[in-house]
């Protein structure tokens, strides 16, 4: 007889697959999931990741990454990439957000993400945004990191990759604390764009107004 604590866990997976079972009870069988992170940083790039799981995946502990700590993070990470049939990643630079505007350079890094999908989706179930140069069914989730499992696994997939990027970016900027800020506006980073000015990698339409 299962616990109540892995009863409880099976009830809330089957209830993050509402949207992939409605979905694919309608024959759309490949459903990619595509969620962005960086939007709000002042250094680095947006990235997005696009997955596609496989009919009735279980993957025990998925869920928003902003809900998860860093360690459960990896480790959701390297289960969603072995489980997947197809997931990719987009990025655009900081140049790309500071020339095209954030909304349009997270639309783009959707669009490269989903390009990069080595199956195409039938359908693309897409947290609070719509992608309308692919042309797909889709769907617009707001919340949908909370709401969704394919979009949770893309959630924890830009995620992790877009930290690890940070904290790469770390070793060449340790001024700012990349590492454990990742490029967001906490006091320490501010006070050190006031000292040390913008390095390469900041978004000049957001944080020149810091210096």
């Amino acid at each position: 007889m299962k616990s109540r604590t892995e009863a409880e866990e099976n009830e809330r997976l089957d209830a993050l697959r509402k949207f992939e079972a409605d979905l694919q009870s309608r024959g759309y069988a490949l459903i990619a999931g595509i969620d962005e992170v960086g939007r709000g940083p002042l250094a680095g790039p947006v990235m997005a990741a696009a997955v596609i799981l496989p009919a009735g995946a279980r993957i025990p502990g998925i869920n928003d990454s902003k809900k998860l700590s860093a360690k459960k993070r990896e480790m959701l990470a390297k289960a969603i990439k072995e489980h997947a049939v197809a997931w990719a990643i987009g990025a655009m630079n900081e140049k790309a957000v500071d020339e095209m505007n954030i909304l349009q350079a997270t639309r783009k890094a959707m669009e490269e993400a989903v390009e990069g999908l080595s199956q195409k989706p039938d359908a693309l179930l897409i947290d609070a945004l719509s992608l309308p140069k692919i042309p797909i069914k889709q769907l617009s989730i707001v919340k949908g990191d909370s709401l969704s499992v394919s979009i949770a696994a893309a959630s924890i997939l830009a995620k992790v990759e877009r930290d690890a990027l940070m904290t790469a970016y770390h070793e060449l900027y340790p001024e700012y604390g990349f590492d454990s800020n990742k490029g967001y506006g906490t006091a320490k980073h501010l006070e050190a764009i006031g000292k040390y000015g913008l390095c390469p990698i900041h978004r000049v339409t957001f944080a020149a107004k810091f210096l």
